[in-house]
């Protein structure tokens, strides 16, 4: 079974509430725990795609907006729930060390890993795609041969987020590239919505799971690594595998003050 098209919103919110509320009980549980197997071939991973088309590409914040978005829809959508389609591959890699690998894609590649399955996000004109986690030896070819590295984007300035969406604060400090940034923005939408009460992620759920992502400087990284402490925020600390140290925190996700 596929994903919505290249360019779709997130699926209809399930009308069943129930199923909802267990899909994020699994998620509020956290993930990790697993160690990686022997073959490093079996490793698991949820690939992510960012539709970057050559001409009049989105803004950065826009695109991070979508990235996030895509992934925490996934993990809420119905196909990982008891009995779905998607249940065991999720589980999978939800309970071993999540890692996520985000590519980029334009034109015919954009249209051909709309083919595999997984979750469209289009956040203000920017598009990602979330795709089912499995083994990184056996990515879909359609998803596999596109470009992990290269192309980045400028550092835009969106202004004041809407007070009454989540907003992502990237670390500005670290200097991550777009696809790092993209990943870790994925694991924070994931923290976030786990950390929320089952009836305010299905809130966020309705909304389509829209979030602004912001950088922060030195100055607010600070206050919010106080909100982290005090528990009204949730952070990512990064393992290190890519661009930065081990331990590294690299995004702190905060929620409506009505949620």
């Amino acid at each position: 079974m596929s994903g919505p098209e290249p360019g779709a919103a997130v699926g209809e919110l399930p009308t069943d509430e129930a199923g909802f509320r267990l899909r994020h009980a699994e998620l509020a549980l956290g993930y990790g725990g697993g160690a990686d197997p022997e073959d490093p071939a079996r490793v698991l991973a949820m690939q992510m795609v960012l539709h970057l088309p050559k001409v009049d590409p989105p803004a950065r914040s826009a695109l991070l907006a979508a990235a996030a978005a895509s992934a925490v829809a996934l993990c809420l959508d119905e196909r990982v729930g008891p009995g779905g389609v998607w249940e065991q591959p999720y589980l999978a890699w939800k309970r071993s060390r999540i890692r996520k690998v985000a590519r980029r894609a334009r034109g015919a590649q954009w249209v051909a890993a709309g083919e595999v399955d997984g979750v469209t996000v289009e956040i203000d004109g920017a598009q990602a795609r979330a795709f089912v986690p499995g083994p990184v030896g056996e990515v879909d070819p359609r998803i596999k041969r596109l470009q992990i590295g290269g192309t980045d984007l400028e550092h835009d300035d969106p202004g004041p987020a809407d007070p009454d969406l989540p907003v992502l604060w990237v670390n500005s400090a670290l200097g991550m590239t777009l696809g790092k940034s993209a990943a870790q923005v994925g694991h924070a939408s994931m923290l976030l919505a786990g950390a929320l009460s089952a009836d305010g992620a299905y809130r966020w759920a309705e909304a389509g799971f829209r979030c602004a992502v912001r950088e922060s400087d030195p100055e607010r990284w600070r206050a919010l690594t106080r909100r982290v402490a005090e528990g009204s925020a949730v952070a990512v600390r990064d393992a290190g595998f890519t661009e930065i140290a081990p331990g590294s925190l690299t995004v702190i996700a905060v929620a409506p003050d009505a949620w």
